[in-house]
């Protein structure tokens, strides 16, 4: 097995897009060091246009809860932009020369791309033909004996049209519209102006290579077709604007910071009923320890419903947790619940 790539760095502080009141990110190397670095695995919501209910393969971009947003933020790790106003303006101020590189960045891209499928085909056949004890080289020879045994055969029909060959020189060379007797080809008339045509037309009239496709190991490949991810480094990063606000946060946001300082992930507790469902480690490791609902320091709460927490949170082998963080000093305070059978 090969060993594994070393993850990019990510130069910090990194912007988080705002759409819509939604905060976004877009760049998978962010992403992957929110949840390596800053234990924050937020929710992937990309999906196919037209299969937009599937949610088993999501993609980027990745949804940061307003939480995740904020202590990034209030941390120095990243600052949050107008993502509609920062594009708006990145593409009315871009030059000539921009777009231009831009452009020959996505071609190379697309030959990169071609490549890479081309010898990951290359490879599979090469697996092949070793599962099936046959060797490469012997196909090639074989290969090549049969292209020899085709030139031979053309090269003695070709002595017999030696007399065409010379009277298409001589139509091409001259310029003549003479028919020689010896062949039946009609050759067709061109008239000067469909030769001008032609010449500035943007289509070729005679078939030639497309411009779509290149030339790898002497085999045409079709270049592929890279679609952008992210705007950078097309656009350039977007500055920090003070002038915006902090992400707004529920009452719920003290107890998310109180144990993300103390190394925990948080995944969102809707299906257990409480804010957050509360991780040891990453939870594709690890099997959540909290149902942690976060209240107001001075917020009344039914009993009943901590004791349908308890059961609920004991029931799948978890604890209920409820906090709070004291205006005054900005403490929290957090009680962890369980079911006991009497």
């Amino acid at each position: 097995m090969a060993p594994a790539s070393a993850p990019t760095q990510v130069t910090e502080p990194f912007p988080i897009s705002c759409i819509a009141g939604r905060y976004l990110l877009f760049d998978v190397d962010v992403v992957s060091h929110c949840r390596r670095k800053h234990n924050m695995c937020g929710m992937l919501v990309g999906t196919i246009p037209n299969m937009s209910q599937q949610n088993v393969f999501l993609g980027i971009p990745l949804e940061l809860m307003p939480e995740e947003a904020r202590v990034l933020v209030e941390n120095g790790n990243a600052y949050v932009v107008d993502d509609v106003e920062v594009h708006r303006q990145g593409f009315i101020e871009m030059s000539r020369e921009d777009r231009l590189n831009a452009l020959e960045e996505m071609d190379r891209r697309g030959i990169d791309a071609a490549k890479e499928s081309m010898d990951k085909a290359e490879r599979k056949k090469d697996k092949a033909l070793k599962e099936k004890g046959l060797r490469r080289e012997v196909l090639e020879r074989q290969n090549v004996g049969s292209v020899a045994e085709n030139t031979v055969v053309d090269e003695t029909s070709g002595t017999e049209s030696s007399s065409d060959a010379g009277s298409d020189l001589g139509f091409i060379m001259k310029g003549s519209t003479f028919l020689d007797s010896s062949t039946k080809e009609t050759r067709p008339s061109i008239d000067a102006s469909a030769a001008e045509t032609t010449l500035f037309d943007s289509r070729p009239a005679s078939p030639s290579p497309s411009v779509n496709s290149t030339n790898l190991k002497g085999v045409n490949v079709s270049r592929q077709y890279v679609t952008p991810t992210t705007s950078y480094p097309l656009l350039a990063t977007p500055p920090q604007d003070t002038s915006l606000p902090l992400p707004p946060v529920p009452a719920s946001y003290p107890l998310f910071r109180y144990l993300h300082s103390r190394g925990y992930f948080h995944m969102p507790g809707l299906r257990f009923g409480c804010n957050y469902s509360v991780y040891p480690g990453d939870p594709l490791r690890y099997h959540s320890h909290f149902l942690a609902t976060g209240m107001d320091w001075d917020r009344e709460f039914d009993l009943l419903d901590v004791v349908g927490g308890g059961r609920l949170g004991t029931g799948t082998k978890k604890a209920y947790m409820i906090g709070g963080g004291d205006p005054k000093d900005e403490s929290v305070r957090a009680f962890s619940i369980e079911w006991a059978a009497m």
